[in-house]
């Protein structure tokens, strides 16, 4: 198993050589192509150790950009989001590498502690994971259950790469059905997915999760028809407990997975409760079209352009067309009843519905689907009504305890409230593990811990808003919000000229991303000390969004700063009277 794959032009080798034996030295297994066999065919190798690497580091110059190799090679990387790039030349990677950030090893000469050593390193890390030396010190997970599962990612084996939605959708499902079996653990989704991609050694997953078992397994779907492999294996022995491959017609998708669940049940000699029996079968649609398109509706939803009205636009349609085909699809309309709510709110020139009547409609099919209860909690909250938004929030956390999107509005919520920094960290910190990649939610974990005075979770947190946002941007360079996080994160990191760069690529590639907006406002007023650019930026973005970004400038610990200047409050004021917003009471 390789953890990093060093790609470079011949004429480089000697650079080449210094990289992969200081990356040897952190404990990483490194592999570059002087070790080719001279029993097998150099593509043959060169494919397989490239796929199964969880890190790529490309090594241009201006010999590796005329390299059909080394850029063949980098695109590879690019599509399965393993890529890290360094210049050692002073080069500017080619298009369309050049919109991916690169480290500078120019004239390095192998020192640990060099900028671009140390952002190399970096990126390595948040891929490949930390290096074996430095595991070697920390303990393995330990769970509350002798039993506890992995459910790794399923492989998508559609030869389409637009068929991902659907695996990792059956993954979530099947993680989200054995959650429901008290004696057994199920890890984090979203710890598992970060060996997405990855060809992993099943007992060193055990061991660093400190899992029992590991599920893994493939799907392809074509046409009507779906074939699921799966296995469960045994971490300590690697021994397979159970295998079993379904080859059936897509309406049965719901059978197979409740098969999957009964089959590792009877596998692990667990004996179910009759209630949680009953949740495993439960399911919010039969239908299966209904259900391709909530998948794909919450893929958008997940990994689309914060900021960005066409990813509600979006979800919108597809939940629409699935409770048109189902009715009865709680969790469908409770999506729909989000992105109405974030398109009502967060952007003032468009009229639509603001989710409280699908939020509604979900509810009443289904009590415990708590992304519900986040529409009718951001109505409330924009009304005034924080006492009653909190009771909501409190129903939804209770019911969805493990939900993403409520944690998110439960600090949301938190921040309105001149003390309730404190309680937003918490959930900031809750979503990000339960879904590491969103960088949104670093962002905002960074501000409350900047507010708190925490200036080492500062540093941490703004290092993984640039890796999550970078590693979005390898897989659409026009994603404005990473874009705008990238900036902010290299600003809080002190790196202003690198924060500079990033501003004006973004402001280029997606100028009406309020969103972007107004997070360069809060880096220019709480980071860069620019208050008259600050105060500029904030104005347009305010005078263009919804109440949304008013109700939260009105507590954003980032733009205190400019609290005291008359622009600032002529400013806030003016905003209120227009979107009939109250002001917060100033905190005791």
């Amino acid at each position: 198993m390789t953890d990093v794959f060093v790609s470079y032009s011949r004429s480089d080798e000697q650079h080449a050589a210094r990289v992969a034996d200081a990356l040897r030295a952190a404990g990483y297994r490194v592999w570059r192509d002087d070790e080719l066999p001279a029993h097998r065919s150099y593509a043959e190798v060169i494919e397989e150790r490239l796929g199964n690497a969880k890190a790529v580091v490309v090594l241009w110059s201006a010999e590796a950009a005329k390299s059909q190799w080394v850029r063949a090679e980098a695109d590879t990387a690019r599509n399965s989001g393993t890529l890290v790039q360094a210049s050692i030349d002073g080069i500017i990677p080619p298009l369309p590498f050049n919109q991916i950030q690169c480290a500078e090893l120019k004239d390095w000469n192998g020192d640990a502690a060099a900028p671009g050593w140390k952002k190399l390193e970096g990126s390595v890390a948040a891929l490949a994971g930390t290096s074996r030396a430095a595991a070697a010190a920390k303990p393995t997970r330990k769970t509350n259950h002798p039993l506890c599962l992995c459910i790794l990612p399923f492989s998508n084996m559609s030869g389409d790469s637009e068929q991902e939605y659907f695996s990792d959708g059956i993954t979530e499902d099947i993680t989200t059905d054995l959650s429901k079996i008290s004696a057994v653990g199920v890890v984090a989704r979203n710890t598992a997915f970060t060996f997405k991609g990855q060809h992993v050694d099943v007992s060193e997953v055990a061991a660093k999760l400190g899992v029992s078992h590991v599920l893994e397994g493939s799907v392809r779907k074509v046409g009507d028809r779906v074939r699921i492999n799966a296995q469960l294996i045994d971490g300590a022995t690697g021994e397979h407990l159970w295998a079993e491959r379904y080859d059936r017609d897509l309406s049965d998708i719901f059978a197979i997975q409740d098969e999957i669940s009964k089959a590792i049940v009877d596998a692990l000699k667990l004996k179910l409760l009759p209630k949680e029996k009953k949740a495993i079968e439960q399911r919010g649609t039969t239908n299966v079209d209904a259900y391709k398109l909530y998948l794909l509706a919450r893929q958008y939803w997940s990994t689309g352009n914060h900021g960005d009205p066409r990813r509600e636009e979006r979800v919108m349609r597809i939940c629409s067309r699935a409770v048109q085909i189902d009715a009865r699809y709680a969790q469908a309309w409770a999506l729909l009843a989000l992105a109405q709510s974030n398109l009502h709110y967060g952007f003032g020139r468009i009229e639509v519905d603001d989710g409280f009547a699908a939020a509604h409609a979900a509810l009443s099919i289904d009590l415990s689907v708590g992304e519900a209860y986040c529409a009718k909690v951001r109505r409330m909250s924009e009304q005034g009504r924080l006492d009653e938004a909190e009771q909501e929030i409190a129903k939804a956390l209770e019911v969805s305890p493990d939900s993403w999107e409520v944690h998110k509005e439960a600090a949301r919520l938190a921040r309105l409230r001149p003390d309730g920094i404190g309680k937003a960290k918490a959930h900031y910190e809750r979503a990000v593990e339960l879904m590491d990649s969103d960088f949104h939610a670093w962002a905002n974990l960074v501000t409350c811990l900047q507010k708190l005075g925490d200036s080492e979770g500062v540093r941490e947190g703004a290092k993984k808003m640039v890796s999550e946002a970078e590693r979005a941007l390898q897989q659409d360079p026009s994603n404005g919000a990473a874009l705008g996080v990238v900036a902010g994160g290299y600003a809080i990191l002190g790196e202003r000229e690198r924060a500079r760069e990033w501003m004006d690529r973004a402001m280029l590639i997606d100028p009406d991303n309020m969103n972007m907006r107004y997070n360069f406002a809060c880096v220019l007023a709480g980071y860069v000390g620019e208050k008259d650019e600050a105060l500029q930026l904030l104005s347009g973005v305010l005078s263009l969004s919804g109440p949304m970004h008013v109700t939260i400038a009105e507590t954003d610990p980032d733009l205190d700063p400019l609290r005291d200047d008359p622009r600032f409050q002529a400013l806030m004021e003016r905003e209120r009277r227009r979107h009939g917003v109250a002001p917060v009471a100033a905190e005791k």
